[in-house]
């Protein structure tokens, strides 16, 4: 890649890493659906979840480091013990798929979310400690598949009874077992080289400074509003996505 092309798609992830580390650090996902697009289109499907998993890995450390006083443990706990076998079953399925089989799968994956979401609100699900354990593994397993399980992961921990900072400190470090796990997937088959780690970090950083300023707007932004704005991201990526698989 010449440096031209270098410049110009750093100055692009950098900007949207930006965005994409506020809107996430304020409603708790969001932070790889904005950025889905551009990396697929950069990197390849394939190549670009990887990268996602590293990014997704240094926003979610921010919000645990923000939220750290306000984390539920045993949902941690509970909720790990099965989405890490879960992920490498799904890391595994994933390498086995065609590259667009991937971007239609990650095109569909984002836009069927939007119903399924709105669907599991309004049933207005309250889950007990141990049922987080049968969330994670479906989440784990969805997650070595596709780049991202942030939307649908939220209504679970909501269901539980998390809100706010509990909520974004919790789900953070739930998750971050599972972006491990996917990290060290990827690169024992060969798809996390030493370019995807600098990449994934060089973006992750761009994450981490736009999530700094989120915690002054979490409790002032009306959530509503915001899983509005992520619905419109979602369908957006989704279909950008899917036109560049044809």
């Amino acid at each position: 890649m010449i440096f031209p092309d270098l410049l110009i798609q750093t100055l692009v992830l950098g900007f949207l890493g930006l965005g994409a580390g506020v809107l996430g650090g304020v409603i708790g996902f969001g932070t790889t659906i904005i950025l889905m697009p551009a990396l697929v289109y950069f990197y390849g499907p394939i190549q670009a979840i990887p990268v996602i998993a590293l990014v997704a890995t240094v926003a979610n450390l921010s919000r645990i480091f923000l939220w750290w006083g306000a984390i539920n443990w045993k949902v941690c706990f509970v909720y790990s013990i099965t989405a890490i076998p879960a992920v490498i079953l799904g890391v595994n399925t994933l390498v086995a798929l065609n590259d667009r089989l991937v971007e239609i799968t990650l095109g569909l994956f984002l836009i069927f979310l939007i119903p399924i979401r709105r669907w599991m609100r309004k049933k207005n699900f309250y889950l007990k400690l141990w049922q987080m354990s049968l969330v994670g593994a479906g989440i784990g397993y969805l997650t070595g598949i596709v780049a991202t399980t942030g939307a649908i992961n939220t209504p679970f921990f909501l269901a539980f009874g998390l809100t706010k900072g509990a909520f974004l400190g919790t789900e953070a470090a739930s998750t971050l077992s599972i972006l491990l796990t996917k990290g060290i997937t990827f690169h024992q088959l060969g798809f996390l080289n030493a370019a995807a780690i600098v990449q994934g970090l060089l973006i992750g950083g761009f994450v981490l400074i736009g999530s700094i300023f989120s915690k002054r707007i979490v409790l002032a932004l009306p959530e509503e509003k915001f899983l509005l704005l992520m619905e419109l991201v979602m369908l957006i990526s989704g279909a950008s996505i899917l036109a560049m698989s044809f």
